[in-house]
């Protein structure tokens, strides 16, 4: 996931000077640094309560509302560093299509692009100062009186500011793809095929998006304009959140013949869309895997696991699967996972015989368990958008995560055994074993973290958010305790934990005036009334459904995916008689082929930054992973057709 940002250089560019442009940029460093001392902070704050009330019996006040209002302001700190950086979310393909082939064209949209990203960052400035403004006059506070308050305007004050300076990043980066343009090739090439090419695009989605103000449009008919046109834009290469609070402004403007209304939606629920305790998980346990996978436990993890199937025929590929399957139970990020284990996994299965195709296939194939086995960020998002219970979708995880480890272990044996050219002519003596009290001291620490977040969540005794506090806390001493993190290494991983935090709870955001913009439009009811009138069946719906996203799994990220397409789906689920706790679950698996699938496949392209063998190519990566594509597909159908596999101890 990248932006159509780059990073801020120390030139002067559009007018602005270097001295400026070195201010600012030191400015958005700062407040990118408060935002990481504070989810540090608030990791602190949580574990403090844990102890409190188990220890103490003298749990700490207000710790849910401060959590709550921490999002808000972590989001809005770190919002401009974040986008300099080049990590806001949008997909890539058509537009570095377009910078290899026709820069010019490129250039042009991304000036576009750009300017509107501007202008949603102005209109949300504009939208949430009179709010900011109220709380101060007004001394609006968090919290209930005589148990805990706080008083709400620094938090405002924070959004007002942070949505200013984000708007004029983006008006930087505007000026900066100005300057592209006008260096970019001889000025002759600037009437060539693909500047028309961006005119012509640009031309018709202006005309379309100018005409449709004036003309006699139904609610329904106002929604499919919007969902088609959210496609257009996001395949074009427009930042995802950017895209959803367009239209989504645009649509309520036009249902409800009100502007002020629009901007009021979206000042409000930019301040208070994800101001809640459960959405704390969201740092918390990206900061928990960030700090599993830069300590080392990650290759602790694999060489227990190689000691004990090593033997069987396909053991590394098996190994790097259960060690796949360990980390994601305490991590929750796919990504991570393909990070650390092409490189612990891929030179070691290399070196016993297997193929370099198949090696980063198995990497990238099992690397997908870390968004199935629980914690799992795609489940926290998928039980804010569905309303349902984090914990029961984790408790609901646990058995299709397991089976779906199972059927990747027993395909790597029978593809060894019957497809040797494909994985490598290995014999079934892959490993040596390992003495038992080395064994234990590797995998201790591993079990300790598992141990005290599900069995912390499935016990009932912390919430998601206080587990994954637990969590990164025990996983931080015990890296410091067996001295595998600096200072430096710390602070690296805390800044990339803002930067994966804000991007996934900017869609938030944005989905939720999206979602609110669909709501009036009653498409997800006309969906539910289509789905039902073409007789295909909940059996039928599910497959489409399957289809669908398998299809935006080829260009989009699952978070996007999800962010897009459920609050469609989701009524007519409920009309048909669904369980949302399983449809979650159906869900993840799905969205996850999208990793492994291309022209996107995230996890086949974080293999390939990660690997040391350069020789090893996209296509390679892509064909080793394809068997590991079927298995997930037939697990998701299994799923469909037994549901109560994912019910049984929900």
């Amino acid at each position: 996931m990248t932006t159509l940002m780059p990073t801020l250089d120390r030139r002067v560019e559009s007018g602005i000077s270097a001295s400026a442009l070195r201010v600012f940029t030191r400015f958005t460093e700062i407040s990118n640094s408060l935002g990481t001392v504070w989810i540090l902070a608030l990791m602190v704050l949580v574990c403090a309560d844990i102890l409190g009330r188990f220890v103490f019996n003298s749990p700490i006040r207000g710790v849910a509302e401060i959590v709550a209002f921490s999002i808000v302001a972590i989001v809005f700190l770190q919002l401009p560093n974040t986008l300099s950086v080049g990590r806001i979310t949008r997909a890539e393909v058509i537009i570095d299509a377009l910078h290899l082939r026709h820069k010019q064209a490129a250039h042009v949209y991304e000036i576009v692009f750009l300017t509107l990203g501007a202008i949603i960052f102005v209109l949300i400035t504009w939208g949430s100062l009179p709010i900011a403004i109220d709380a101060w006059v007004e001394n609006d506070y968090y919290g209930v009186h005589g148990n805990f308050t706080v008083p709400s305007w620094p938090i405002k004050w924070i959004v007002v500011v942070g949505a200013a300076v984000t708007a004029m990043q983006y008006f930087v980066g505007v000026g900066r793809s100005v300057t592209q343009f006008l260096q970019s090739g001889d000025h002759a090439r600037a009437n060539g095929a693909g500047h028309r090419f961006a005119l012509i695009g640009l031309g018709l989605v202006a005309a379309v998006c100018l005409t449709l103000p004036f003309l006699d449009l139904s609610r329904t008919q106002i929604g499919v304009i919007s969902v088609g046109l959210m496609l257009v834009f996001v395949y074009l290469g427009m930042h995802i959140g950017v895209a959803l609070i367009v239209l989504a402004l645009a649509g309520i403007a036009m249902l409800k013949g009100n502007a002020a209304l629009a901007l009021k939606t979206l000042a409000l629920s930019a301040g208070g869309a994800v101001s809640d305790y459960v959405f704390g998980v969201v740092p918390l346990f990206v900061l928990l895997g960030l700090v599993v996978g830069i300590s080392g436990f990650g290759r602790d993890t694999f060489d227990v696991a190689q000691a004990l199937v090593g033997r069987v025929r396909g053991g590394l590929g098996i190994a790097t699967v259960a060690a796949n399957a360990i980390f994601a139970a305490i991590t929750g990020v796919s990504i991570a996972s393909a990070a650390i284990f092409t490189k612990i996994a891929v030179p070691e299965m290399v070196k016993h015989g297997y193929t370099p195709k198949f090696a980063v296939g198995v990497v990238a194939g099992s690397s997908v368990l870390g968004m199935l086995i629980p914690p799992s960020i795609l489940l926290i998002v998928y039980g804010f958008l569905a309303e349902v219970s984090v914990g029961q979708l984790f408790v609901a995880a646990a058995v299709p995560g397991v089976l779906l480890a199972v059927a990747f272990a027993v395909g790597i044996h029978f593809m060894a055994r019957l497809f040797p050219d494909f994985v490598g002519h290995v014999n079934a003596r892959e490993s040596s074993p390992l003495p038992l009290g080395q064994a234990i001291g590797k995998i201790s620490p591993v079990i300790a973290m598992v141990g005290i977040v599900l069995g912390g969540i499935y016990g009932g005794v912390f919430t998601p958010t206080e587990a994954g506090a637990a969590g990164a806390a025990v996983a931080l001493a015990l890296a410091v305790f067996r001295r595998r993190i600096s200072r430096k290494d710390l602070w690296k991983v805390l800044i990339e934990t803002g930067h994966v935090t804000v991007s996934i709870l900017f869609l938030i955001i944005a989905a939720s005036v999206y979602s609110k913009m669909l709501a009036l439009t009653g498409i997800p009811m006309a969906v539910a009334q289509f789905m039902s009138e073409m007789g295909l069946g909940f059996l039928g719906f599910m497959m489409v459904y399957l289809g669908v996203v398998i299809i935006l799994g080829t260009i989009l990220d699952s978070t996007s995916i999800m962010l897009i397409v459920l609050p469609l789906v989701l009524p007519v689920v409920t009309q048909m008689g669904g369980d949302l706790i399983w449809f979650g679950i159906v869900t993840v698996i799905s969205v996850e082929l999208g990793l492994l699938t291309p022209p996107l496949g995230i996890a086949v392209y974080v293999v390939k930054a990660s690997l040391e063998d350069k020789s090893i190519t996209l296509g390679q990566i892509f064909s080793g992973a394809f068997p590991f594509v079927v298995i997930m597909a037939l697990v998701t159908v299994f799923l469909i057709l037994f549901p109560q596999i994912s019910l049984v101890f929900v």
